[in-house]
């Protein structure tokens, strides 16, 4: 997690659309968060048995009955026309940010539609986001941004990824990965930081300026489906 924030927190999930959350991923998220969910994503929060505070987008891809339940369960629709010039994740991190959260997890916003993926991925190291704190669960995929300072957990051994967003990262230093940089200037479409690896099970990630992002594509690997026993 970035160590620029102070510890006053206060924390928020986003579920995004797309394939739905492993079920193992639950227990990794704080128990205790504002809660919004995008389009679809009121159905992996439902399935993750997650209380939803607001729920936002064109609501063209959520099943009606989901989208009836969580209205009465007390969530705050905010309808957009499908006519927009925003994605429904991108309208749920402002929903987030003018709630006042300073931390925000997104669960989903992968798989189906490549440019989704893609557009969402890229989205995380928005300048307009800047002063949020930002990671994501793809999949078994874990993401986070880095604009000061990471630690990253795992098993030693485990694959992470390092990317220049938006524009190019000066100064990126790590502890704890097999090939260490030092001072290194990644710059977006460099493979330089791709298929790194964890020598410990905390790695620290540095950027003087720029954005990175860390992804480790392997972070829920064999962790169930949702369904499966």
């Amino acid at each position: 997690m970035d160590e620029a924030r102070g510890s006053e927190a206060v924390v928020a999930l986003v579920f995004a659309g797309g394939d739905p959350p492993r079920a193992g991923l639950a227990a990794r998220l704080v128990p205790e968060a504002l809660v919004v969910a995008a389009d679809s994503g009121v159905e992996h929060a439902q399935a993750l048995d997650r209380h939803i505070d607001v729920a936002v987008g064109d609501f063209d891809s959520v099943a009606p009955q989901a989208l009836a339940r969580a209205e009465a369960e007390g969530a705050i629709l905010l309808r957009h026309s499908p006519d927009k010039d925003a994605t429904d994740l991108e309208l749920a991190l402002d929903v987030a940010a003018a709630r006042g959260a300073t931390h925000v997890t997104i669960v989903g916003g992968h798989g189906g539609r490549l440019d989704h993926s893609f557009a969402n991925l890229l989205l995380l190291g928005a300048a307009r986001f800047a002063t949020l704190e930002l990671d994501a669960w793809f999949g078994t995929a874990h993401v986070t941004v880095i604009r000061r300072v990471a630690r990253l957990t795992g098993a030693p051994g485990a694959y992470v990824s390092l990317l220049a967003v938006g524009g190019p990262a000066q100064g990126v230093s790590t502890a704890g990965l097999r090939y260490p940089l030092h001072d290194a200037l990644l710059l977006p479409g460099s493979t330089l930081g791709v298929s790194n690896e964890l020598v410990a099970p905390v790695a620290e990630i540095s950027v003087r300026s720029g954005v990175v992002v860390a992804v480790q594509p392997d972070a829920l690997a064999g962790e169930p489906e949702q369904g499966e026993a």
